[in-house]
């Protein structure tokens, strides 16, 4: 189906038109998320057993995986299976391993007598929210599991629904999650906020999920951290005229199976590829097994734009701002490099969004609904604290406390005053 074109953009038109707003379908669940929370926290584990039967049809008197359970979910799994899980977890560990190394203490001395400095120092208990999703989705563990265990968080607490598939819960032991719970939804996030009689309470939640882990996410903010709020996948492709349709439909449409909200796009300079790759599309669609939620997802949030010239494209694709961004252009490496806004970057026609998905090593965790314009997505950055610190000798003393005190007068701060000035009133009597 094609939209009459129109321009979402100065210098941009649409060639297919998203006929949804995923922002707008939104549907609202805060309120009832706002009763579970209260309730779980009310009621702890009674009112998690009350949800499971009423969300996920599960009756459970024990959340937590035993040993015994983990063991037999791994001896369940293909062993083919498991060679790729472990290849996937090696190839994450490997890239949160050297971009931890890129996170150092610091000392400096940054007057006379005054040092200062910063510690990293890892998340004492995080929660990994994993979901369950249509498909056992093994690499949804990984991407929050591991770098935490890189970062050397103490304790690893996962949730996951009570019905996800049981090789989840082998993906979940290979990463290296030390307590596992089966637990789904709104009532998972509001256990590893507050805790009950058997969930821990957390200082971190992260992970993805539907609409009511993301509100519940939102609403216990505060007390406890969260990585982000994070919304329907996305991928878009900038592509020119080198840009090859049935490579760049086939992507579009692996993103869109994930789910009937996937946001899709094309952002190209060349009108030819816009049409054929709206074309090869509908060609793929008929042959796809997946076709009944990737062709929802297709009309509803698809879309192709044409942009006038190369700043045109690259001022939209920066305000869309996608979660997965692929760049299918002549000089892809260039051309990356005049981009900002994005989740993660692809760059050049080889780099498919499949393989960061799965297995090559970055986290596929990221930003979605614009906020790719202010932050990056998970890594093992987000499971460490930079906490500041100093000391000063009585050099340091002499020069910073006469400024300290004086602006603490100026600001009507006796208080303040009087404890900038103490040391020194002491230091200069000992000196006499």
């Amino acid at each position: 189906m094609t939209a009459p074109a129109s321009s979402p953009f100065p210098g941009v038109t649409y060639v297919k038109a998203p006929e949804r707003s995923s922002v707008s379908d939104n549907a609202p669940v805060e309120t009832l998320v706002g009763e579970i929370i209260a309730n779980v926290r009310a009621h702890g584990d009674a009112a998690i057993r009350d949800y499971s039967l009423k969300f996920d049809k599960a009756e459970l008197e024990v959340f937590e995986v035993t040993d015994e359970e983990r063991k037999a979910a791994l001896a369940e799994l293909d062993p083919q299976t498991r060679k790729d899980t472990e290849f996937a977890i090696d190839n994450v560990r490997k890239f949160a391993e050297a971009q931890l190394a890129t996170i150092l203490p610091l000392e400096v001395e940054t007057l006379p007598g005054v040092h200062m400095g910063h510690r990293v120092i890892p998340i004492e208990r995080v929660g990994c929210y994993v979901p369950g999703g249509r498909y056992p989705l093994l690499s949804a563990p990984i991407m929050t599991i591991v770098p935490a265990k890189v970062a050397g968080v103490d304790e690893i607490v996962a949730c996951l629904p009570p019905n996800a598939h049981r090789a989840m819960i082998a993906g979940c032991h290979l990463s290296g999650a030390d307590r596992i719970f089966r637990i789904g939804g709104a009532q998972a996030i509001a256990a590893m906020a507050y805790g009950t009689e058997s969930v821990p309470a957390v200082n971190k939640i992260v992970g993805p999920g539907n609409a009511f882990v993301n509100e519940a996410k939102r609403q216990v903010f505060g007390p406890v951290g969260i990585d982000q709020l994070a919304g329907p996948s996305e991928i878009f492709v900038v592509a020119d005229a080198t840009g090859d349709a049935e490579m760049i439909a086939t992507d579009l449409l692996a993103q869109a199976e994930h789910d009937i909200r996937t946001r899709v796009g094309l952002i190209t300079t060349d009108k030819a590829l816009a049409d054929a790759v709206q074309k090869e599309v509908e060609v793929q669609l008929e042959t796809l097994s997946t076709a009944n939620t990737a062709r929802e997802a297709w009309i509803n949030y698809g879309e192709i734009t044409v942009c006038e010239n190369e700043a045109a494209m690259i001022a939209y694709s920066d305000l869309i701002a996608a979660e997965h961004l692929q760049v299918h252009t002549a000089d892809a490496r260039d051309f990356a490099k005049k981009l900002r806004n994005y989740g993660s970057l692809f760059i050049g026609e080889l780099a498919s969004v499949v393989y960061s998905d799965k297995c090559s090593g970055t986290n596929h965790t990221l930003p979605t609904m614009g906020a790719g314009r202010y932050t990056g997505g998970l890594w093992v950055g987000a499971y460490v604290k930079i906490a500041t610190h100093q000391w000063l000798d009585e050099r340091g003393v002499s020069q910073v406390a006469p400024p300290a005190a004086r602006q603490s007068a100026s600001e009507g701060l006796e208080g303040h005053r009087r404890a900038a000035q103490l040391r020194l009133d002491r230091m200069q009597a000992k000196a006499n």
